[in-house]
């Protein structure tokens, strides 16, 4: 689809149920936006019709297209298949759950356009349709992210985005095997901007993300972009030193009142001394780990957002080839 404006990429799993009630609101939506588009819905290895009702409400709305995964590989997988397939200067991801408004896009679109940014993100201003246990657990996760990644992941933003061609194409240079688009997306630095919503219920159909996989969402976000988990040796070989000290001296007060069997001070202080070292080596050990595991995530540390040497190149270029027509 030559020209194409926006993308919309929504990945699905076992969404046979909600398939029509996203189709009756999502169309309207992008039909009304005077822009040509596009809508990539992702089938990922799902077991039940979704990708048959797909196939059949294509037939009717040709700007729908289907790309259906040989199995199910995860919900941030099937985002990037169709981040990658998309071809819009403009890509909208969203789920297909309904719980975040499709009617939201609209001023997605019309804040990144007059703003001139390359991000818009979509926040759930009032989360009241959600049981308490998980807007607990999600705040929660939010402020854990926040600290070991940066205030400028928002708070209470999900997988609702608009993105620019030219982050997605970012995206895709990236070697990320397990990317969390909520925390990758911020840390790029691109200019971006916030819309507010309110979280809807389901549509139909269950939720594709219980406790189990909310929790792997948590270790992966974790993992890619912290590597404080290698660093707890260190704390503990620090805490266990000195420990080890304040021990040191109640075993030798101990010895000293004479209250203790002979060789025992020995053998207590030697205990304590080579379980701080042995702690103290393995977290040395975390440290150039970790900066290995950086190294291996090959991220780039910066991304240049404007250059003005090359942005008057490019300017006097076309200048330069209207005068060589002159007569």
């Amino acid at each position: 689809m030559e020209g194409t404006v926006l993308s919309v990429v929504v990945p699905m799993y076992n969404e046979e149920a909600v398939i029509p009630a996203l189709v009756e609101r999502l169309r309207p939506v992008l039909d009304n936006l005077g822009v040509t588009y596009e809508v990539v819905a992702v089938d990922d290895g799902s077991r039940d019709r979704t990708a048959h009702l797909l196939f059949e409400y294509g037939r009717t709305w040709p700007e729908l297209r289907l790309v259906k995964l040989r199995r199910n590989s995860g919900h941030q997988a099937a985002l990037t298949a169709g981040l990658q397939r998309a071809k819009g200067d403009w890509i909208v991801s969203i789920d297909a759950d309904l719980q975040d408004p499709p009617e939201t896009i609209a001023e997605m679109l019309r804040v990144a356009r007059e703003q001139g940014l390359d991000v818009v993100y979509g926040v759930r201003s009032d989360r009241s349709t959600d049981t308490v246990f998980k807007r607990h657990t999600a705040g929660a996760y939010y402020r854990l992210m926040r600290r070991m990644v940066g205030g400028d992941v928002p708070a209470q933003a999900g997988d609702f985005r608009l993105l620019s061609r030219d982050v997605v194409e970012v995206l895709k240079k990236l070697p990320e095997r397990a990317p969390v688009y909520r925390l990758l997306v911020p840390s790029l630095g691109f200019a971006s901007a916030e819309v507010t919503y309110a979280r809807e219920r389901r549509a139909a159909g269950e939720t594709k993300y219980p406790l189990r996989k909310m929790v792997a969402l948590a270790w992966d976000s974790t993992a890619n972009f912290s590597a404080a988990p290698l660093r707890i040796a260190t704390w503990l070989g620090a805490f266990s030193f000195v420990a080890c000290i304040a021990l040191m001296i109640f075993g030798v007060v101990v010895w000293a009142n004479g209250t203790v069997i002979p060789g025992w001070t020995s053998l207590f202080l030697a205990v304590l001394l080579l379980s701080a070292v042995q702690l103290i080596c393995l977290g040395l050990l975390g440290e150039y780990v970790a900066r290995i595991y950086r190294t291996v995530q090959d991220r780039p540390t910066f991304h240049i957002g404007f250059d003005s040497a090359a942005e008057a190149q490019r300017i006097e270029i076309p200048q330069q080839r209207s005068a060589a027509a002159l007569p």
